[in-house]
């Protein structure tokens, strides 16, 4: 058994070093370690408002300004140590209308609870397309390790995601570094607030200049309202040029356990 925990712990890092766009104005959200549980599924909306952003057609996109961005997230629990997510992006504009995006497929691994780590650990591979109204570069690939751990009323959060992109401007970028983390408090049993970071620092190789790098920072607040309920709002400031400057999200979940799983 020693020697299985080895080998897969070996693998969850040599796939955080393999290749993998940014994670952009759809789907807002750092991720913990934990999977859907086994013969569950979980429904939700991701509901993303650029207040003020880029106003102008940048590589044959369209602006993010005053775009309103939809995101369904479908997850299905595979066993106690995997999961399968598919996204479906929309975005609704003035002089635009809405639109169908785009659609990611996200298979994930964790270090199951049985191995009793000191940290949850997992990893999740992103890859889809978007249209190149919104994303000049159509094709995409995330390969995204996830460290969390809680200590008392304290959460904490870190993903350090790798980036490639296979059709597009940034083909001959190669790897980028778009690293996310969050730190949050428990208030109440209800009540959890704190601070979520988003990033995009341009390639491994060549990190950008600060002008140039994508940051954005989300004071947010999770609602604890139910085991089968997840719901977070947050309000995003983007203190660089190449960020959007103002940004509220909101998250709406919902887990459906089916047969014999857990309620």
């Amino acid at each position: 058994m020693k020697h299985t925990h080895s080998i897969l712990a070996f693998a969850l890092l040599a796939c955080a070093a393999a290749v993998c766009h940014a994670q952009g104005n759809y789907e807002i959200q750092v991720y913990g370690a934990d999977t859907v549980a086994p013969r569950s599924t979980m429904l939700e909306l991701h509901s993303n408002f650029t207040a003020v952003g880029q106003r102008l057609y940048v590589d044959g996109a369209a602006p993010t300004n005053h775009a309103e961005h939809e995101t369904i997230e479908i997850t299905q629990g595979i066993n106690d140590w995997s999961e399968v997510g598919f996204y479906i992006f929309t975005s609704e504009q003035s002089g635009l209308g809405v639109d169908w995006v785009g659609d990611h497929i996200r298979p994930r691994v964790r270090v199951p609870e049985k191995w009793r780590w000191p940290v949850g650990v997992s990893l999740s591979m992103e890859m889809g397309y978007q249209r190149p109204l919104f994303s000049p570069d159509t094709w995409t690939w995330e390969i995204r390790p996830i460290v969390d751990k809680t200590v008392g009323r304290w959460y904490f959060a870190v993903n350090p995601a790798l980036e490639r992109t296979w059709h597009g401007p940034d083909v001959n970028q190669g790897v980028s570094f778009a690293p996310a983390a969050k730190i949050s408090y428990d208030f109440t049993k209800q009540i959890t607030g704190g601070l979520e970071y988003y990033a995009d620092y341009g390639s491994l190789t060549r990190i950008d200049r600060l002008h140039d790098q994508q940051q954005q920072f989300f004071p947010a607040i999770d609602l604890n309202v139910s085991p089968q309920w997840e719901i977070n709002f947050g309000v995003g400031v983007g203190p660089t040029a190449a960020t959007d400057r103002w940004i509220v999200k909101a998250i709406i979940g919902r887990h459906f356990s089916w047969g014999h799983g857990p309620q």
